[in-house]
């Protein structure tokens, strides 16, 4: 069955001066997803979600919200609400007059707000702060505020522009899970802009990567991240090695390279044999010690980081250095130390060859 869209951006460009933020971005976004802009700063993902809301305006291209054309209606008019980093809360008001206020602007029934207020502020859990004032709230529950009133009318599509971004990491964690819980209790697409990668793949149905203006690659998270399409989204998504790689032969959808580390057979992402190329390795996937399988490299230790769940290494193998992940799966577990001689070894279908 064909999924419906609810946004179809096509070939939308956006230039301010000489500076093209956009460069000619196309793709669509379906009906009940959750749909992750990512991408570093000044990659263009708030321009597009501002051009959605109706705040800017493409130079050329279109937007469809199902179907229909939108750039020439008035952000009041599209049934597209925005939750800004800033929340954007009235400080005079109370939570539930927040919430009202945009209900009241569309001339709803008092009854029917009525009604409407209280099951969103029991959707996000605040029923009980209903009288309170914006100050007299934590940053985590003014975030849900700032849903509850942009959920209450009913938009077709919200627009989430970096809402998490003022709040400590705990209360990020645990707002993560509380908007994709959101999203699937209410069934609206939801558009979430980000420059957090762990964001980005914890809560999406589908994730695009943006950089320098254009779409780098659009997957569910589990293939933005096993099977980046260039050397960009393996960089940005996660953390990688990156080894210089000849590509020998090409046969369908696998590569052989040569390789600092040796010869290895892998997938790849559009290699031609007598190219150079990269090999993308995450730091994860090699094994070390006990845990190497396959035929092991000897290397060296000569980093060091314990990140609680994780201790990364770094080892020179070759004179090349890699990024190595080790899971502290035992309490007090041994940790080698800077210096220490170690086997690695990896999976060749762990790697992947890619070439831009």
């Amino acid at each position: 069955m064909e999924r419906k869209k609810a946004i179809e951006v096509q070939n939308v460009a956006k230039s301010f001066g000489t500076f093209q933020a956009l460069k000619g971005v196309s793709f669509d976004i379906y009906d009940n997803e959750f749909f992750t802009m990512l991408g570093p700063s000044g990659c263009g993902k708030t321009t597009l979600l501002r051009m959605i809301a109706g705040f800017e305006s493409p130079t050329s291209g279109t937007i469809r919200l199902h179907g229909r054309d939108i750039l020439d209606q008035p952000p009041h008019k599209r049934r597209v609400n925005t939750v800004f980093q800033s929340y954007a809360l009235f400080p005079h008001m109370t939570l539930e007059a927040n919430i009202a206020f945009a209900l009241e602007n569309l001339g709803w029934e008092k009854a029917r707000i009525r009604d409407r207020v209280a099951q969103m502020l029991d959707l996000v859990h605040m029923t009980q702060f209903a009288r309170r004032r914006p100050a007299q709230l934590s940053g985590g529950q003014r975030q849900r505020i700032a849903l509850a009133r942009a959920l209450a009318s009913e938009p077709e599509v919200l627009l989430l522009d970096e809402p998490l971004s003022a709040l400590d990491l705990k209360l990020r964690q645990a707002m993560r899970d509380e908007l994709r819980a959101l999203q699937r209790a209410t069934g609206i697409t939801f558009i979430f802009v980000t420059h957090d990668q762990e964001e980005a793949l914890d809560m999406s149905d589908r994730i695009c990567v943006l950089g320098a203006g254009e779409v780098q690659q659009i997957g569910a998270p589990n293939e933005i991240y096993e099977d980046p399409e260039n050397r960009f989204v393996a960089d940005f998504i996660g953390e990688t090695n990156f080894l210089p790689a000849e590509v020998v032969s090409v046969e369908g959808d696998r590569a052989t390279v040569t390789t600092p580390l040796g010869p290895v057979t892998t997938w790849h992402k559009g290699a031609v044999a007598g190219v150079q190329a990269m090999l993308s390795l995450r730091p994860e996937k090699i094994g070390m010690e006990d845990q190497a399988q396959g035929e092991a490299l000897q290397g060296t230790i000569t980093g060091r980081n314990y990140m609680g769940g994780y201790t990364h290494y770094t080892v020179t193998v070759n004179g090349i250095e890699l990024r190595v992940s080790k899971r502290n799966a035992v309490s007090h577990g041994a940790s080698l130390a800077v210096g220490a001689p170690v086997r690695l070894a990896f999976r060749p279908d762990s790697a992947r060859v890619l070439a831009r």
